[in-house]
C-alpha cells in the first residue's frame, strides 16, 4: 500500500512545478502550493493555493504545518552569469526561508532542487545553491537533494544538439566523469524522479546527482491511489 503524502510546494507555477503538481496529485498525494496573490490563476487546478511570500517564510509557515513533505522549487528562471545578484536575492532568500520553517515546523522530508557540481560556469549560480544544501545539513533536516545540470524541455531545447557531443565525452576515460556528472535530463525523468522522493523519504541527506536521477525518472512511476 502506497503511503498518500500531504506535501507542500514553493515555486508551484515554475518549469518544474506546473508539472510536478498534477503528477502528485494522480498519484494521491494532497498537495498545497504557494503563490503570490497575481500568480494565483497560473497554479495547476489539482492543488490548494495559499497566498504568501516565498521570500518571508513567516507569510506561509502556518501552512505548512500539517504537510510531511516539503518541496522548495523557486528559483529564477533561465539562469544565466548576469543573474548572480538575482541568484542571492530570490534563489538563496527563498531556499534559507523554506529550510528555517520546514526546520520549525519539524517537516518530515525536505526536498531541494540543487544543481550538479562541480562545473566549470555558473559559478555564482552553483555557490548560492551549495549554500543553500549547507543550510539543510546545519539544521539536520531529512532531505533529498537533486543535482540536475540542464533539464530538457518545452522552451529549453537548445541543448539537444549537444547531446551526440555528450555520448562520445561518456566513452573517454578522460571526459567520462565530467559528461555524466553534467549530462542532460528530460523534464519528464526530473518530475518522475522527484514524484519517486515524495513518495520514498529518507532519513539524513540523500543527494541524487544527474545517474541517479536519470535512474529514477526512468523507472516506472507510481499509478495506484492509495492510503496508509
Amino acid at each position: 500500500m502506497a503511503t498518500i503524502h500531504r506535501v507542500f510546494v514553493t515555486g508551484g507555477t515554475g518549469y518544474i512545478g506546473k508539472r510536478l503538481i498534477p503528477a502528485l496529485h494522480a498519484l494521491g498525494h494532497t498537495v498545497v502550493a504557494l503563490t503570490r496573490e497575481e500568480s494565483r490563476a497560473k497554479l495547476p487546478c489539482t492543488c490548494t493555493p495559499v497566498i504568501g511570500d516565498a521570500l518571508d517564510g513567516d507569510s506561509y509557515r502556518s501552512y505548512v504545518e500539517g504537510a510531511d513533505t516539503f518541496v522548495q522549487l523557486v528559483g529564477v528562471s533561465h539562469p544565466s552569469p548576469a543573474k548572480a545578484d538575482q541568484f542571492r536575492r530570490v534563489d538563496l532568500r527563498a531556499g534559507l526561508e523554506a529550510v528555517r520553517v520546514a526546520s520549525a515546523v519539524q517537516v518530515r522530508h525536505f526536498i531541494y532542487v540543487s544543481v550538479a557540481q562541480p562545473a566549470p560556469v555558473m559559478q555564482s549560480y552553483l555557490a548560492v545553491r551549495a549554500e543553500c544544501e549547507q543550510a539543510i545539513a546545519a539544521r539536520g533536516l531529512a532531505a533529498t537533494v537533486l543535482r540536475p545540470w540542464y533539464v530538457l524541455g518545452p522552451g529549453h531545447l537548445w541543448p539537444y544538439a549537444l547531446l551526440p557531443f555528450y555520448k562520445m565525452a561518456e566513452f573517454m576515460p578522460q571526459t567520462r566523469e565530467g559528461a555524466l556528472r553534467l549530462g542532460l535530463l528530460n523534464i519528464g525523468q526530473m518530475v518522475r524522479a522527484l514524484a519517486r522522493a515524495v513518495a520514498e523519504p529518507c532519513d539524513g541527506m540523500r543527494v541524487l546527482n544527474v545517474a541517479e536521477i536519470r535512474a529514477l525518472g526512468t523507472a516506472p512511476t507510481f499509478t495506484q491511489k492509495n492510503s496508509h
